[in-house]
């Protein structure tokens, strides 16, 4: 992580910001988070990172203090996302990497890191997924649908990257990203309800309905049936989407060319909607 930070639209050096200040969202997890894509200085879909991140504060206002609603406004991100990059050398106007602002204790903090050092690996090579976690979550549990700072189960699975999967043995979601499986002619994402979190760049091919012939859509989806699957990709802000070349032991070749057109609308949305 970058050592320039801001915290309400102050920009600070990270050495500088006091951990009293989010107490409840470092002892108790009482706060949530976004991490957002940037491009040459240009941040992918904000306003609706914005959006969740609001959505999520606002369904829990006895728990988590929201910051003044001015500095949560997209302008007011967007011009102390200016000041970060014009204010360190290191990063400069036209940097490209990952940015994060997390909210508790009546505070919003922008941080910033570099790109992943592996996503321009995974866009050429894909990712295998080859184990679960039956009953990770149970169907129906709220938690997942916001990216709560309590982030310590997804974490554990950062590196094996398994499938998470609920008491019904449906497919919820990865550790860090949603799941995408074409089965029949169709592009299958598991429902809000598995659970699993309504991922920025998942709404983003919902709303296309249809790709490539293919509709999008929401349904459960039992691990049974991914046997099924002709390919497969997870989405996440950071990296888009990613080809999974091999899903629970079959090898799923054609993974990688969905990637790559899926990548292709994300990228042409986020052109129109900045």
């Amino acid at each position: 992580m970058f050592s320039t930070v801001a915290v309400n639209g102050e920009v600070k050096r990270w050495e500088d910001v006091r951990l009293h200040d989010f107490a409840q969202g470092f002892f108790f997890g009482a706060g949530f988070f976004t991490t957002f894509r940037i491009d040459g200085g240009t941040p992918l879909f904000l306003s609706r990172h914005l959006a969740r991140l609001s959505a999520s504060v606002a369904a829990y206002p006895s728990t988590v203090r929201a910051p003044p609603p001015e500095v949560m406004r997209e302008e007011a991100v967007r011009d102390t996302l200016r000041r970060c990059l014009d204010s360190d050398a290191s990063l400069g106007p036209r940097f490209t990497g990952v940015g994060k602002l997390a909210v508790s204790d009546g505070k919003i903090l922008l941080t910033l890191r570099p790109p992943a050092p592996d996503a321009e690996r995974l866009q050429r090579e894909g990712r295998t997924v080859d184990s679960t976690e039956p009953g990770a979550y149970r169907h129906g549990e709220p938690t997942p649908n916001h990216k709560g700072l309590s982030y310590f189960r997804q974490y554990t699975h950062m590196a094996s990257m398994p499938l998470l999967a609920n008491e019904r043995g449906h497919a919820c979601e990865l550790p860090t990203a949603n799941l995408f499986v074409l089965i029949d002619g169709q592009l299958v994402t598991p429902p809000l309800a598995a659970p699993c979190l309504p991922g920025i760049i998942r709404q983003v091919l919902l709303d296309s309905g249809s790709l490539n012939g293919m509709h999008v859509v929401e349904q459960d989806l039992p691990l049974a049936r991914l046997a099924e699957a002709r390919a497969c990709v997870f989405t996440n802000s950071a990296v888009l989407v990613t080809g999974v070349t091999r899903l629970l032991g079959r090898n799923l070749p054609d993974s990688l060319s969905l990637a790559e057109r899926l990548r292709a609308h994300v990228l042409d949305v986020a052109s129109r909607e900045e």
